[in-house]
C-alpha cells in the first residue's frame, strides 16, 4: 500500500475529486445570456441557478455520513461524482427553468456527498508521514481553486457558442471518475469504520460561542462575496467593458491569483498574526468599491486582484480561528456547521442582495457591488475590534490564547 500511495498516478487520482468542490458556480459568466432565455423569470431567479448548488451541497453534507455508513467512503464518492456528472451536464440540452433549477440543486448534492471526504481520505493514507500528509493537504487546499480556474477559462470559450455549451465544463468529471474508481483502493473495511463510528458516538460533542460567531461571520462573508460571481458578468456587459467571455476570463485570472495567496497564508500569518483578519476584509471592501466604480477592464482587473488577495488571507484566518477555538472533540461538528452556513449564505445571496439593493435604491450591478463593499467595511470593523481584543489579551497575559 505504501508503494501505491507514493505513486504519482495514485496521488493525482486521489486529488482529482477536489477539482469540483468550487466548480458549481463557474457558469455565472453565462448568466447574461440566460436572462433572455427565461423571459418570465426575474433576474434574481436566474442568478439562483448559480447559487442553488450551495443549498444542494448542504443536503449532500448532511446525507454523506449516512451514505458512508451504508455503502462506505469509496462508493459514496463514486455516487457523488456520477450525480455531479449527470446533473451538471443536464442543462446542455434542457430548456425548462424548473428542470434546470432542480439539476443545479442535484449537482450541489452530488458535490456535497464527497466534499468532506475529499479532505478526510488524505490522512487515512498519509497519517504515518507528517511531511507527506502536510504536502498532500496543501495540494488538496488549492485543487478547488485550480478546478474553478480551469472551468472559468473553458467557460470563456464555451459561452461564445451558447449558454447551453457552458455546462460542458462538468464533462471534466469523467476522467476524475475513471481515475478515482480504478486507482484509489478502498481505504479501510466497513466494519472498522462502523466500529470507529460507535466509539466516536460516545464522545460528547458541543460547540462554544466562538464557533457560533465564526459560523455567523462566514455566512455573512460568503453572502456578501457571492455578488462578485453573479453580478460581475452583468457589470462588464452592461457598461461596455467586454462580453460574457471577458467576465469568465477575469474570474479565471482572479482565481489563479488566489491560489498562491491562499498557499502563502502561513507566510503572511507568521508576520502579521491576527492583524491579517481586519486587513484581509478591508482589502475585500476596497476591492468591491473599486469594482463598483471601475470604467475599464484594466482598472477592473486591478480591483479584482485586490479583492482576491484580501479574500485569500481573510477566509483562511477564519478557518484557522475555528481550529483554535472549537472544542477538540467537536472540531468535525464545528466544521460541518460552518460549511453548512457558508453554503446557505451563498444560496440566499441573490435574494437577500436583491432585497437590500431595492431598499437602498441601488439595484444595478454597480450598486450591488458597492453594497457588498460597505458590508465588508462593517465586517472589517468587527475584525479590527477582534484584533485589538486579542492583542490586548496577549499584552496582558504572556502566551495569551485566541478567543
Amino acid at each position: 500500500m505504501k508503494d501505491k500511495q507514493n505513486h504519482l498516478l495514485f496521488k493525482v487520482s486521489l486529488l482529482s475529486i477536489s477539482l469540483f468542490l468550487m466548480m458549481a458556480p463557474q457558469i455565472s459568466s453565462a448568466l447574461p445570456l440566460m436572462y433572455h432565455a427565461f423571459p418570465g423569470i426575474q433576474q434574481a431567479g436566474v442568478q439562483t441557478l448559480a447559487t442553488i448548488p450551495n443549498f444542494g451541497i448542504v443536503a449532500g453534507l448532511l446525507v454523506s455520513p449516512l451514505m458512508v455508513r451504508w455503502c462506505h467512503e469509496k462508493l459514496t464518492i463514486v455516487i457523488g461524482l456520477v450525480v455531479t456528472l449527470l446533473a451538471g451536464t443536464f442543462p446542455m440540452y434542457a430548456t425548462a427553468y424548473s428542470a434546470i433549477l432542480v439539476s443545479r440543486f442535484l449537482i450541489g448534492a452530488g458535490i456535497g456527498l464527497f466534499n468532506s471526504l475529499a479532505v478526510s481520505l488524505i490522512p487515512q493514507f498519509y497519517k504515518r508521514d507528517e511531511n507527506e500528509l502536510a504536502q498532500m493537504i496543501g495540494y488538496q487546499n488549492v485543487m478547488g481553486s485550480v478546478g474553478a480556474a480551469i472551468a472559468s477559462f473553458l467557460v470563456s470559450y464555451l459561452v461564445t457558442i451558447s449558454w447551453h455549451a457552458a455546462f460542458a465544463i462538468y464533462l471534466l468529471v469523467i476522467p476524475a471518475l475513471i481515475l478515482f474508481t480504478l486507482f484509489v483502493p478502498l481505504p479501510r473495511p466497513v466494519i472498522q469504520a462502523a466500529s470507529q463510528s460507535k466509539k466516536a458516538a460516545t464522545v460528547t460533542r458541543k460547540i462554544n460561542m466562538p464557533v457560533v460567531v465564526i459560523a455567523v461571520l462566514m455566512f455573512l462573508v460568503f453572502m456578501f462575496y457571492m455578488p462578485f460571481s453573479y453580478e460581475l458578468p452583468s457589470l462588464i456587459v452592461a457598461n461596455g467593458m467586454g462580453t460574457s467571455s471577458t467576465a469568465a476570463l477575469i474570474a479565471g485570472l482572479s482565481t489563479l491569483v488566489s491560489i498562491p495567496v491562499g498557499a502563502s497564508f502561513g507566510f503572511f500569518f507568521k508576520r502579521l498574526h491576527d492583524c491579517i483578519f481586519p486587513l484581509g476584509f478591508l482589502l475585500v471592501a476596497v476591492g468591491f468599491i473599486l469594482i463598483a466604480v471601475a470604467t475599464n477592464i484594466v482598472f477592473l482587473f486591478v480591483a479584482v486582484v485586490i479583492l482576491g488577495f484580501g479574500f485569500g488571507i481573510g477566509v483562511p484566518y477564519l478557518y484557522n480561528w475555528l481550529d483554535w477555538a472549537a472544542p477538540e472533540s467537536s472540531l468535525n461538528l464545528a466544521t460541518t456547521i460552518v460549511l453548512v452556513l457558508v453554503n446557505i449564505g451563498c444560496f440566499v445571496s441573490p435574494t437577500i442582495m436583491d432585497v437590500l439593493a431595492n431598499i437602498v435604491g441601488h439595484g444595478t450591478p454597480r450598486g450591488v457591488m458597492m453594497l457588498s463593499g460597505v458590508a465588508f467595511l462593517l465586517i472589517a470593523a468587527y475584525a479590527l475590534g477582534h484584533y485589538l481584543h486579542v492583542h490586548q489579551a496577549q499584552a496582558n497575559i504572556t502566551g495569551g490564547t485566541h478567543d
